[in-house]
């Protein structure tokens, strides 16, 4: 018998095989550990959909800022012979 899975241990048991140790039915299920494997795994992927949804709202965040800034700077009036400054340093 061939068992194979993400938390089985690949074991081969015959029966003509004069093992003295006996295989119980059901030992080779998933054991507590492999539960514990696939509730880190589904918490971290709830985690990283999170995080993934904060840096979205966080980028959108920061663009609208960044938009009302040029806008605001954009309708201060300039006085004739004012060197202008970028504060964005030519990044955006």
């Amino acid at each position: 018998l061939l068992l194979r899975s993400s938390c089985y241990l690949t074991v081969s048991v015959f029966a003509a095989a004069a093992d003295p140790v006996s295989v119980l039915p059901g030992s080779l299920g998933r054991g507590s550990w492999c539960d514990e494997h696939d509730t880190i795994h589904k918490r971290l992927d709830i985690i990283e959909e999170k995080v993934m949804k904060t840096v979205e709202h966080l980028e959108s965040e920061v663009k609208s800022l960044l938009n009302i800034i040029n806008e605001t700077t954009s309708n201060i009036p300039i006085i004739p012979g004012t060197p202008l400054t970028d504060i964005f340093d030519g990044q955006y």
